[in-house]
């Protein structure tokens, strides 16, 4: 895993178990790796996985069950889904619209260069 600078790599590696939920290769309700074999596999101290762990589970996306492991909630997907959609009205939209004025790029702009690119 590359860690960036500009984030705390606790959240980023939050976003690397989001992700894995988002791809579906963790499902709700199944157990993912251990804290362990997390903090190998991402080359990281234990320490850092626990607190991106803890993070998810504050926010309900993850659950220990003592002595088993962590596991995706049932409703976990939904709920990094509304998160990240959050995220993405609150911070990331903001600044494309921002770097849209600076540029002069209209949202008609934006929808013909997707439907080049993405169809």
């Amino acid at each position: 895993m590359d860690f960036k600078t500009d984030k705390p790599i606790y959240l980023q590696i939050v976003d690397y178990l989001c992700e894995q939920i988002l791809q579906g290769i963790w499902k709700p309700e199944e157990r993912i790796p251990s804290l362990r074999e997390l903090s190998v596999t991402l080359a990281v101290n234990m320490h850092t996985v626990a607190k991106a762990l803890s993070y998810l589970e504050n926010r309900q996306i993850v659950s220990q069950q003592r002595g088993v492991g962590y596991f995706v909630e049932k409703d976990g997907l939904q709920r990094i889904r509304k998160m990240y959609k959050v995220e993405f009205f609150e911070k990331d939209l903001p600044n494309l619209f921002r770097k849209m004025q600076k540029l002069n790029v209209s949202i008609k702009e934006i929808v013909l260069e997707h439907k080049k690119c993405c169809t």
